[in-house]
């Protein structure tokens, strides 16, 4: 890239963190601003180098940047977005984009209008062994698609719930919180979900949401994946504790995903590929090769392509439609859970680049098929 990309970042919380300390390493991108409205983080942010702003107006009216990375609570995404958005400003948002579906339509919508490049943080699909994993499902090299197993089983303390009350209220569970990421790889690996069937068990602790879900999601390429997520579950079996993407995580060498082909079996993130020697054959032998994938920091990595989206020079790979529908199987997910339906998802009609669809028309509330 011959200039440097003025990155801002909205939200300085343990995320924002993360996202201004990456932009900051990359000798292609300048942190030019933080926006923090809380006195004490702001002065933890100047530490950084980069001037720091009570307040998005203040900081567009002060400071010139070529993008932004809104890094705030997930119920202020809208409103916020749309004023990014309204400033021409390329923006990258946290997942999940919204609260729910309809108002992550509002971004996407606002944002096909103005022609702002929006993308949303989900940055697993930057890690390299995403990468090498699609790779090699891409190529055939397990065969045809057939099943993925997904394990997020953790145990969140109760200083956790007890520093944030509202992850302890009606959908702040872990169907809502964790399971979007899950969700999003499901569909980059799967393709688009055609129906889901879930249940849920109610929290253990005595909380409103449930600290337990399962959920199978039947793809239009006739894969069937199926997903467990626990917040109660003292266990080494999720993302962040096998992926070592976050040293806030104690690491295991255990993996989370297993996906299944006709031809073989991968999992992840250990990248490990199952094969038999010959043809497939159950009474034949079968033996593991160990894949390699190159290192590098997903958020670093999401930031500079994030980067070359805002300079025209590649498509985004998480784009705000992107975001939208992980969202929409999450809340299928929910409304399958509650009501023990399978609940049908309509085929997505809109292109990307193109407006959404109303979120009411991408799925069947409810309704047996």
């Amino acid at each position: 890239m011959p200039d440097v990309t003025r990155i801002a970042v909205a939200g300085f919380g343990l995320v924002g963190k993360r996202h201004a300390e990456a932009v900051r390493r990359l000798p292609e991108l300048e942190l030019a601003a933080i926006v923090e409205p809380d006195d004490a983080a702001r002065k933890l942010a100047a530490d950084l180098g980069a001037p720091c702003f009570g307040s998005l107006d203040e900081m567009f009216d002060r400071v010139q940047v070529d993008g932004l990375i809104l890094a705030t609570p997930t119920p202020l995404h809208v409103e916020q977005g749309l004023e990014i958005i309204a400033r021409q400003c390329p923006l990258l948002i946290e997942k999940p984009i919204a609260v729910t579906s309809a108002e992550a339509l509002q971004l996407t919508s606002a944002a096909e209008a103005a022609g702002v490049p929006l993308l949303v943080g989900h940055h697993r699909r930057h890690n390299a062994l995403v990468r090498r994993a699609k790779s090699e499902i891409d190529s055939g090299a397990i065969g045809q698609l057939r099943a993925v197993q997904t394990t997020c089983w953790f145990y969140k303390p109760d200083h956790y719930f007890e520093t944030a009350p509202w992850r302890t209220r009606k959908g702040a569970g872990p169907i809502s919180v964790n399971l979007v990421h899950d969700v999003d790889l499901l569909r980059h690996f799967c393709g688009e979900v055609a129906s889901v069937q879930a249940q849920k068990a109610p929290s253990v602790r005595g909380f409103e949401n449930e600290d337990l879900a399962a959920a199978l999601l039947t793809f239009r390429s006739g894969a069937i994946a199926t997903i467990s997520v626990a917040d109660s579950i003292a266990a080494p079996w999720s993302w962040e504790m096998t992926a070592r993407e976050n040293p806030a995580y104690p690491a295991t060498n255990e993996s989370c995903y297993l996906i299944g082909g006709t031809r073989g079996a991968l999992s992840i993130p250990d990248l490990r590929l199952w094969r038999h020697e010959s043809v497939p054959d159950w009474w034949s032998p079968i033996s593991a090769t160990n894949l390699i994938a190159e290192a590098g920091d997903p958020l670093s990595l999401q930031a500079l392509h994030f980067a070359r989206v805002i300079r025209q020079q590649e498509p985004a790979i998480v784009s705000g439609l992107e975001g939208l529908r992980s969202l929409e199987v999450i809340e299928a997910i929910q409304l399958a859970a509650s009501t023990g339906q399978l609940v049908a998802m309509e085929t997505p009609k809109a292109a990307e680049g193109s407006a959404p669809l109303d979120a009411a028309t991408r799925y069947k509330r409810a309704e047996n098929v």
